[in-house]
């Protein structure tokens, strides 16, 4: 059964017209381009910002003393060099260094480090890149909790490698 048309049609927007026009309204006055942001700040960077700068300095502090051990035991190289890499993708990847000079300036060309940075021995200079990569990874760890989506997954990521890092370097002791 067909229901019948309205008595009257009134002049004029409906009510759903209405409602939807408010509603469209008040997602465009909660909507802005950033600029009140940024004056709010007052050209501080974010916390995001902040996070990477973070991880890229970390990453650069462990890929000099990657280099401090290969320049103190260049017999390790074989063992280091791929670690290395992936240190130096990291941070690249938190936007550290410049993309390709500190990838492609290997450890025997960069600047010598000083011969103090790095254990006597094979074995204490493994330990401590051991103990430096797991150190890093706990703090990331615990700083990927304060951060949104993709930085946290990336942070989440560089974590995981750093503890697999810390791993391999412990194994070839045994």
């Amino acid at each position: 059964m067909p229901f019948p048309p309205p008595p009257r049609t009134l002049p004029g927007p409906r009510r759903r017209s209405l409602l939807a026009s408010a509603a469209g309204a008040a997602l465009l006055v909660g909507c802005s381009n950033g600029a009140d942001d940024a004056e709010d700040t007052a050209g501080s960077p974010s916390a995001d910002e902040r996070a990477r700068a973070r991880a890229a300095s970390d990453s650069e502090a462990l890929l000099r003393r990657y280099d401090a051990v290969l320049a103190a035991h260049p017999t390790l190289a074989a063992r280091l060099n791929p670690l290395r890499t992936e240190v130096v993708r990291h941070a690249t990847a938190f936007g550290g260094g410049s993309s390709g000079s500190t990838a492609t300036t290997s450890p025997t060309t960069a600047a010598s480090p000083s011969a103090s940075a790095a254990p006597g021995t094979e074995s204490d200079a493994l330990a401590g890149l051991a103990a430096a990569e797991r150190d890093l990874a706990d703090r990331r760890a615990k700083a990927l909790l304060d951060l949104p989506g993709e930085l946290a997954r990336l942070l989440a990521s560089v974590a995981a490698a750093g503890a697999a890092h810390a791993y391999l370097l412990t194994e070839g002791a045994k």
